[in-house]
């Protein structure tokens, strides 16, 4: 593909008007990754450039940025540089908005989730790392209840990561301290954004890991499902006592 197609493609995927942003410049760019169709250059350079585009001062270019990375991830492409440069950005990112009216979809916290997932199932990087980074974003203060199914998506992000092979017991559960300080300093009162969209997104990881987990329509085995799932439980327990109780001896 020439580079200046390429380059056009990357400027786009910048744009304010999402059909020229999410419908043409995004589709174009994952199909030439996923079918194979850029050089070793080519893969290089855009990755070279999303990393550069997580700083850009419009949320509609930042947001992005990950899906590209995470396409790049599943081809086989990435770097276990990526995973702090991402992490830095999500955890940071301030614009919340899953689909704006003028901009279309923006969804950073959705789009930053599947670039986690796809590092989980593809091994790249390290699961305590991973898991890390998606409870940070999780807990972070925020004036946003997510809407569009932005918990879900960082629902499936987490089983991803907790589907690794590489993953044992204790860092399986250890992301969850994070939710444990969280709902501790509790007070009565209107509840936080982050308190609920955490209470949202274990709700989905606890069905999830009861059910079958998919990685791109493919079934994934969560070697400590039953272990998270107590756990998970354990903590939504705390904020809705008078809602029901764990059954004994089950998750």
């Amino acid at each position: 593909m020439p580079d200046a197609s390429l380059s056009r493609l990357v400027h786009d995927l910048a744009s304010p008007d999402p059909v020229v942003r999410d419908e043409s410049a995004y589709a174009a760019l994952s199909a030439l990754v996923r079918t194979g169709a850029l050089t070793p250059g080519d893969r290089a350079s855009l990755a070279t450039a999303m990393l550069e585009r997580l700083r850009h001062d419009r949320i509609e270019a930042r947001a992005f940025a990950p899906l590209v990375l995470a396409a790049l991830v599943r081809a086989g492409d990435g770097e276990q540089a990526w995973v702090p440069a991402v992490t830095t950005w999500y955890v940071g990112e301030r614009d919340q908005r899953g689909h704006d009216p003028l901009l279309g979809w923006l969804h950073a916290v959705a789009h930053g989730a599947d670039f986690f997932g796809a590092c989980g199932a593809a091994g790249l990087g390290r699961p305590a790392d991973l898991l890390d980074a998606l409870a940070r974003r999780l807990v972070a203060p925020t004036p946003c209840v997510w809407r569009d199914q932005e918990d879900d998506r960082v629902a499936h992000a987490l089983a991803l990561v907790l589907a690794r092979s590489d993953l044992d017991e204790v860092t399986s559960v250890a992301w969850l301290e994070h939710v444990r300080r969280l709902f501790a300093a509790g007070s009565p009162g209107s509840v936080p954004p982050e308190a609920t969209n955490t209470m949202h997104t274990l709700r989905s990881l606890h069905l999830a890991l009861g059910e079958q987990p998919l990685d791109s329509g493919i079934p994934v085995t969560v070697p400590h499902a039953d272990l998270v799932r107590v756990e998970i439980a354990a903590l939504l327990h705390e904020v809705t006592p008078w809602a029901w109780r764990p059954r004994r001896g089950r998750a």
